[in-house]
């Protein structure tokens, strides 16, 4: 066989015969948005799967199997958060100074308070514009005699409390809140007269009748099944902080977090497959658990419309505008990547059990910087209770409206701030703002009773303002990223320049002798417009910023060049 010609030339050794093709068109489009296709069939197929069923009356065994795996799916989920949060919030603090910590902590909870206290005051508007409360929908069947001694007090206390626990290992599984319960004095002198001296039986019920008359509550605090997730956030935000200072003794450290967390989201990569099952699962079983479906919605038809239609303008007006004159891009296509996520939001009912699949969509699709996401998101899903407080607001009003109470303007304001309190205090569960929302009718006086008549559809609404909630925080994310976009840039450069420069004090002097006054930790322009920054708590680096701005611009130069 002769040499080959120029027409059979032998194909290079750096080319690989089974190099992948890049996909195009539509097929490049399905392979982005494939876990988004999965997602939607699992939410369109529960819904459908429920209502065809329901004609058929099923037992409730049938409706607890259907239910089953949508069950387990949420399990698995929760099993996640707790791994989650922790690896996310510690190798996030850690990656950051401490000053930086703090800077994005105060932007994200005047974000959180911001937009909840918005959310509360259009919540007001709207039910005061729309008037959904009835009061012929009043059931005095429906009426309790049992007041729960509620206020908004015992929840902020309760708040510090479980900011704040005592023991961390009780944390993972329980959280402290107030219960009221009777004076123990007064039943033991009531068992002692019962002891010492033989009544009738008239005399004995008409003496215990007087006793329960004269009954005093007291308040005691006691723990309820539950993660204390807030009091984890808040230790690992502290623990994660304090461990960035150590410089290289707690990288390994740092390491070990973040290889948690890459473990973590590999695993709920995973778990997305099972989501057409688990989704389905959960809302087929959720259709078919609900009584009389369609009286239902009739009844609470304009309270649920007044809930959308505020979930709506926040979500579709305020939420793009912000993003807008902010970070100044489309807010929509920002928004298109979180559809998956507020899918399986809705599907859940709770912020938590969506977090991993949030962190998936910020991380992967949407660029946000890992440093940001790991430090709002954990504080996000337990503190930005956005659609709680539009709910809470609505809500209360809402029942005093049935109630046939008319409001006046301390009212309305004792309803704003209430709300707004009680939703940064709310767990990220499904339900939890039903219990918030004794809280408020408390407050101004509204009869707590009739809170019941909200359960039979509290399942649909709280599905509508979890994806408030999880939109809150992804948008807050975008929000403090770019507010802070400058000292993430000073970090990246200062990490950049810390290996080939020697560690050295402003002054020139070594490790120990800070001249000058200037402080541990402190920041300084000099006037060749160098910035001092500390990477430690004794190590400092001098990094020439217009130098590293310089680069940066001579790079996007050359690659509109090449455009």
């Amino acid at each position: 066989m002769g040499p080959p010609t120029a027409t059979e030339l032998p194909p290079k050794t750096t080319e690989r015969s089974d190099a992948p093709v890049e996909l195009t068109g539509y097929r490049r489009w399905l392979s982005d948005n494939l876990m988004l296709l999965v997602t939607l069939s699992g939410v369109l197929l529960g819904v459908i799967l429920g209502l065809s069923l329901r004609p058929l009356n099923l037992h409730g065994d049938s409706i607890m199997l259907i239910s089953y795996p949508g069950e387990l799916f949420m399990r698995v989920l929760k099993l996640m958060i707790l791994p989650l949060v922790i690896s996310s919030l510690i190798a996030g603090s850690a990656s950051l100074n401490a000053k930086m910590n703090g800077k994005i902590a105060l932007r994200t909870l005047v974000y959180f308070a911001s937009t909840s206290f918005f959310n509360a005051a259009l919540g007001i508007a709207l039910v005061l514009l729309i008037h959904p409360g009835n009061p012929d929908l009043h059931n005095a069947d429906d009426r309790s005699t049992d007041r729960r001694a509620v206020n908004l007090l015992d929840s902020l206390l309760d708040l510090g409390r479980n900011v704040f626990p005592d023991n961390l290992f009780q944390a993972s599984i329980q959280q402290a809140h107030t219960v009221y319960l009777p004076k123990p004095s007064i039943l033991h002198a009531f068992n002692e007269t019962m002891n010492d001296t033989l009544l009738s039986g008239a005399d004995a019920q008409r003496l215990s009748e007087d006793l329960t008359e004269e009954v005093v509550l007291v308040r005691d605090v006691q723990y309820r099944s539950g993660t204390n997730t807030l009091g984890i956030v808040f230790f690992c935000l502290v623990f994660g902080t304090f461990l960035g200072t150590i410089g290289q003794k707690g990288q390994v450290v740092v390491d070990f977090f973040a290889a948690i967390f890459e473990v973590i989201m590999k695993m709920v990569t995973c778990v997305m497959w099972l989501t057409p099952v688990g989704i389905s699962s959960v809302i087929a079983g959720k259709i078919l658990s609900v009584g009389d479906l369609g009286l239902v919605m009739s009844q609470l038809m304009w309270f649920i419309l007044t809930v959308a239609i505020g979930v709506f303008i926040y979500q579709f007006i305020v939420m793009q505008a912000i993003y807008f004159v902010v970070v100044r891009r489309n807010p929509f296509k920002f928004y298109a990547g979180l559809i998956q996520a507020m899918l399986t939001a809705f599907a859940t009912a709770s912020t938590a059990a969506a977090l991993p699949i949030t962190f998936r969509c910020m991380n992967e699709k949407l660029r946000v910087d890992p440093r940001i996401t790991r430090f709002v998101l954990p504080i996000g899903c337990n503190i930005n209770m956005d659609g709680t407080a539009l709910y809470i607001a609505v809500a209360s009003i809402f029942i005093a409206q049935m109630s046939g109470m008319v409001l006046g303007f301390g009212e309305l304001l004792t309803v704003l701030l209430t709300s707004t309190a009680a939703s940064m205090s709310s767990a990220s569960v499904p339900s939890a703002a039903l219990v918030l929302l004794l809280v408020v009718l408390t407050a101004i006086d509204a009869p707590v009773q009739d809170v019941t008549l909200l359960f039979a559809v509290d399942w649909f609404v709280d599905r509508i303002r979890t994806t408030n909630n999880m939109l809150g925080d992804c948008y807050t994310a975008a929000v403090v990223e770019e507010l802070s976009r400058k000292e993430l840039m000073a970090l990246d450069a200062a990490s950049v320049n810390y290996q080939d420069m020697p560690a050295s004090t402003p002054n020139g002097h070594g490790h120990g002798h800070l001249e000058g006054g200037l402080l541990e930790g402190q920041t300084e322009l000099e006037t060749s417009g160098k910035c001092v920054m500390t990477m430690t708590m004794t190590d400092s680096v001098v990094v020439d910023m217009s130098a590293v701005m310089n680069n940066v611009n001579l790079q996007q130069e050359h690659c509109n060049r090449r455009v």
